[in-house]
């Protein structure tokens, strides 16, 4: 009986030990999750400190709106209705001006047009008996509908007007089909409108007027940024290309090798920037009408220019590259042509980011055509100059030739797309003696 007694108080003691096990685990697994979390939440904030603003005022947009309801004689006005300016605000909120300027717009005037809509159709739907009404209705509600979907295919009005035409169907179809049995439906849709337009009113007030963030200034500086980078890439390629060699070969820092494959992939971010920057009022520099497809054709370019910077980037890996004494006859006009091609570029995207006319480009531009001329003689005097040069070891001089002076044209073209940017965009001009190199 005793033995019984000890078994069980030593399986009673083993099971409260691993309960106790079990929650200290618990206990340390949900430290870590809170001490993950909190330090997400730190890098995300210091990251981007205009987040934290961005969520303070969506804070402050709701609980304007939410006065209707606390204040009696604003309450009086709009009634239980006031709670559609509270969910206005919240849908129509967005990070940047246009965004939220563009939601805003989009959500008042299709509310107003989906019920003028709604209520038209229900007027002439009721001339037509009631027999005849609930039929007039269903067909006015799938043609409406059925035109405005197939009008969300299309890529412009997709791209700016899409959620607008959403809010167009549903305040239609809302109206139309509610006014049938409800007499106060039309009353009730009214005052929903005038709230709605409250609620976009104060949302893009309060985006406007306390630490805005202009779209547009955004993409400025994405575009800018880019073309740096591919400035970068081509100043450095010269050294690295000639630096590695036979069997010594010197480990490159692969850093600057990197920063131009976000060009790449910028274009969705780009093309979303530059149809909310649309949206946007003139503001400092940025007046009216500011060209914005200009900087999407820049940023066209530049991806273009990354492409072939890509391919250029393979030929520093040693398995593929031709020998060095083949390497060495053209390595000083690579350099030339790539250094100069990468001054243009970040001299153009210092021009956009200051806003400035560009002065000195068309100097690094015409250097690098004229290295791009000797590279061709260079390489046209290879087969002569060294001897047993077979097809093989020509091969990736001729592709690295080829490839840099692509470049050289695609920078041309970049130069181009800039100065007539900085023309439609009226960039202040600058004394050209004052940005002049020294040689």
């Amino acid at each position: 009986m005793a033995l019984m007694v000890s078994g069980s108080q030593r399986n009673t003691g083993s099971q409260t030990c691993r309960c106790w096990i079990f929650l200290q685990d618990l206990s340390e697994k949900a430290k870590n999750k809170v001490v993950d979390v909190a330090g997400k939440a730190n890098k995300l904030g210091r990251d981007e400190p205009r987040r934290i603003v961005h969520c303070l005022k969506v804070g402050l947009a709701i609980t304007l709106v939410s006065l209707l309801y606390y204040v009696q004689p604003l309450y009086k006005i709009f009634g239980e209705c006031g709670v559609w300016a509270v969910l206005t605000v919240v849908l129509v909120s967005e990070f940047t001006v246009g965004g939220t300027l563009g939601r805003g717009l989009n959500r008042t005037f299709a509310t107003l047009l989906g019920g003028a809509l709604g209520v038209g159709v229900e007027r002439l739907a009721a001339i037509f008996g009631d027999i005849g009404q609930p039929i007039v209705l269903g067909l006015f509600v799938m043609i409406i509908n059925a035109v405005v979907t197939f009008v969300r295919f299309f890529p412009e009005m997709k791209a700016r007007y899409d959620y607008g035409l959403i809010i167009l169907m549903l305040t239609f179809s809302m109206v139309s089909i509610s006014g049938y049995r409800d007499e106060e439906a039309l009353t009730i849709a009214y005052e929903r409108a005038l709230t709605i337009i409250v609620g976009c009113v104060i949302a893009v007030l309060v985006c406007i007027f306390i630490c805005p963030v202009w779209v547009g200034e955004d993409l400025q500086r994405l575009i800018a940024a880019n073309l740096e980078k591919l400035g970068c890439f081509l100043e450095a390629f010269g050294s690295a290309y000639g630096r590695v060699a036979g069997d010594a070969q010197i480990k490159i820092d692969e850093s600057f090798l990197q920063g131009y494959k976000s060009v790449l992939t910028s274009k969705i971010s780009e093309e979303t920037m530059a149809n909310l920057a649309r949206w946007e009022p003139g503001h400092g520099r940025f007046l009216f009408r500011h060209p914005w497809k200009q900087y999407l054709k820049v940023g066209t370019l530049a991806r273009e220019c990354s492409y072939k910077i890509e391919i250029l980037s393979r030929h520093l890996a040693p398995e593929i590259q031709a020998p060095q004494e083949i390497r060495g006859e053209i390595q000083e006009s690579c350099r030339e042509m790539t250094r100069e091609s990468g001054k243009a570029l970040k001299k153009l995207a210092e021009a956009i980011r200051k806003m400035t006319q560009p002065t000195v480009i068309d100097f690094h531009i015409e250097n690098s055509k004229a290295a791009a001329k000797n590279l061709v003689a260079l390489g046209e005097d290879i087969t002569t100059t060294v001897d047993d040069i077979t097809l093989l070891e020509i091969i990736p001089v001729a592709a690295v030739t080829s490839t840099v002076m692509d470049i050289v044209i695609c920078s041309e073209k970049i130069s181009e797309a800039v100065k007539e940017l900085a023309s439609l965009a009226h960039f202040k001009s600058i004394d050209p003696i004052l940005t002049q190199e020294e040689p």
